[in-house]
């Protein structure tokens, strides 16, 4: 039995999302025969083409559509200088073609489109040079990598403006998956849509299916941006290779679907599993062989008799971490993924520039108490480490598969113990790595412990600072203080290692003035060199959160729902405080951005948020302005 296993557009450029290599380690292990590709990337790659490009020329010229875009028009203009110079950027943001990046640092030799805007104004204004204070005088490789990315997002915008508006390059058609109570948007998309993009995808299918002849395809849906492309793959296999198996299973599926009633949705799909993949395919696998009846299944969806069942048999259980496999990224093509660079935050670069093994230390989070966070799912509430020698031996693996040496610990929270014993084994062992992953800010992590993970390879660590206030750090049970946040901090910057803090706004009961006192604190982390990078997040209430499973508890009031077939996660709700959060949120974000750049560290944070007349429109801080200084000392 073939097994084909693919990530449908959109995720990372950069690198592969790694749930096929650990399904395809893991089956491979017992014996099936799979396979693994990444439509996405192949996706972008055909559209980033001269042939591509074309298509998007006569598709646009075909469409006589009254008032273009702005983007639309820029292209159409300079169309042949497009043509000419795509194929060379994609082979540089390949890393196949660095001598290009002295022609494309001259600002002559790509078009710039809307993209370019600020760098073009910086360039009229008084400063000679306004990439300066990220590049210095020399990076010239990065300032030819910005300016690609900046390049090939002009290009996107034009597919998105012009074409298919569900396109971006990091999700493909989110609105129409995103908590969308019934499956009708979705389904009307698939049956209507006949875009390029789509064309090109159904391409893509057919190759793939010719290939490689499976009898089953197994489709991982990470994110909502991906729901659309895995439908609109299965709706092909449906198509061309009635008798093929598709399977769906992933994040999305896993927080999203598991009240999915609507028995259309299995008109596109066989069967779509819950949780983790490994248990259920494997007696997916089993039953399609007839070793196994459907009433044996384990956490899986399917439609009997024109209805939607869920079937988990007693029986089955989970595999152990430990027995799962190392990850396996044979049959994908890592020579072809773009590095990107078009975020000058340093943490969101290390996302989207450069080739990363990705690897779990531990499934699900040792801490599990955050009530903010989907505690009551799977992939949170089971915690199950693996061994310091056993993640070693399959850092060595992969090394060897891959011939890279950077590693993305995609963890929850990697655990403090796994990690400390995994830096001594690291080097003792001798193997050298680069790493970074998402810490919690635990007080364990002293100056020793700090030392000793940079030693083993650790560059970065992202961690949740979330409201940088300790009545709502303790509201939702973080289990941190902020003056216990800025030494664990500290001690990771003088270690030598990047520190980026997850922040949140509009929690349940924050105030203005909590909001600005927050907002205080994280100026004077930067100041004190505590993190070098961060980013707010507007706050929203999941379903399988504690806040969303207990609402009065946190003073809000869930809004009423629609009933649900298909897709529920975030939920809609009332918070009594009446805070204008959407109008604080531009004011921190704003500030973020300067003080990564560090400017305005030494300024009242109110500025941020603008002025009404002579007065400011949000309340002083009540911080105490050495408050991060004498948490230090």
């Amino acid at each position: 039995m073939k097994v084909l296993l693919l990530t449908p557009p959109m995720t990372q450029l950069n690198t592969p999302y790694p749930a096929t290599a650990y399904l395809t380690g893991f089956l491979k292990k017992q014996g099936y025969l799979v396979f693994q590709a990444d439509p996405a990337l192949e996706l972008v790659l055909r559209l980033l083409s001269k042939t591509g490009l074309a298509q998007i020329r006569q598709q646009l010229i075909r469409a006589k559509t009254p008032n273009l875009a702005k983007s639309v028009v820029f292209f159409l203009e300079n169309v042949d200088q497009y043509s000419a110079t795509i194929e060379p950027v994609i082979e540089f943001l390949q890393g196949r073609n660095p001598s290009l990046a002295l022609r494309i640092v001259t600002r002559a030799f790509l078009p710039e489109g809307a993209r370019f805007l600020a760098v073009r104004e910086g360039m009229s204004s008084d400063d000679p040079d306004p990439m300066a204070w990220a590049f210095g005088s020399l990076g010239v490789q990065d300032r030819a990598k910005f300016l690609a990315s900046l390049y090939i997002d002009d290009l996107a915008d034009v597919i998105r403006e012009g074409i298919d508006p569900k396109f971006e390059f990091s999700r493909y058609g989110e609105k129409l998956a995103a908590s969308v109570p019934t499956f009708d948007p979705l389904r009307s998309a698939l049956l209507d849509s006949t875009t390029i993009v789509d064309q090109n995808l159904d391409l893509i299918t057919e190759e793939l299916i010719a290939r490689h002849q499976p009898d089953v395809v197994g489709l991982t849906v990470p994110f909502p941006g991906n729901v659309y492309g895995a439908f609109r793959i299965a709706k092909k296999i449906r198509e061309i290779a009635p008798s093929v198996k598709i399977l769906m299973g992933g994040g999305y599926v896993n927080t999203e679907l598991r009240q999915l009633s609507d028995p259309r949705v299995f008109d596109f799909v066989d069967f779509i599993t819950l949780d983790d993949g490994e248990r259920p395919i494997l007696c997916l696998l089993e039953h399609l062989k007839g070793q196994r009846p459907s009433e044996q299944l384990f956490r899986t969806f399917h439609r009997v008799d024109g209805k939607v069942v869920f079937v988990s048999h007693a029986s089955n259980h989970d595999i152990p971490h430990r027995d799962t496999g190392t990850p396996s990224y044979e049959g994908l093509p890592l020579d072809r993924y773009l590095s990107i660079f078009e975020m000058l935050n340093p943490t969101h670069r290390m996302w989207s520039d450069g080739r990363w093994n990705k690897l779990t230390l531990a499934h699900g989070c040792y801490w599990k108490k955050c009530s903010f966070c989907d505690t009551n799912l799977d992939y949170i509430g089971r915690y199950d480490p693996a061994s310091a020698d056993l993640l070693v031996d399959r850092i060595e693996e992969m090394i060897a598969q891959t011939g890279e040496r950077g590693f993305h610990f995609v963890d929850e929270a990697a655990p403090p113990a796994v990690l400390r014993a995994m830096a001594e084994r690291l080097i003792a062992r001798n193997v050298v790595i680069t790493w970074w992953g998402n810490f919690r800010f635990e007080k364990v992590y002293t100056p020793e412990l700090t030392q000793l993970l940079a030693q083993s390879g650790c560059v970065a660590i992202t961690g949740g600072l979330e409201v940088a206030s300790d009545r709502l750090l303790k509201l939702m049970n973080k289990g941190v203080t902020v003056e216990q946040v800025a030494r664990v901090t500290r001690a990771f910057t003088d270690a030598g290692v990047m520190v980026h803090a997850y922040l949140m706004y509009g929690f349940p009961t924050q105030t203005v003035q909590e909001s600005v006192d927050s907002l205080e604190r994280v100026r004077q982390l930067f100041a004190m060199g505590c993190i070098q990078s961060a980013y707010w997040h507007r706050f929203s209430v999941t379903a399988h959160s504690e806040i969303g499973k207990n609402p009065e508890k946190f003073g809000i009031r869930i809004l009423p729902e629609p009933e649900v077939s298909f897709a529920r996660n975030d939920l809609a709700f009332e918070d009594t405080t009446g805070c204008d959060h959407d109008f604080i949120g531009e004011g921190l974000r704003k500030a973020i951005y300067n003080y990564m750049h560090g400017a305005g560290l030494d300024m009242d944070v109110r500025i941020w948020f603008g002025q009404k007349g002579s007065k400011f429109s949000v309340p002083a801080p009540k911080v105490p302005p050495r408050l991060i200084e004498k948490a230090l000392s």
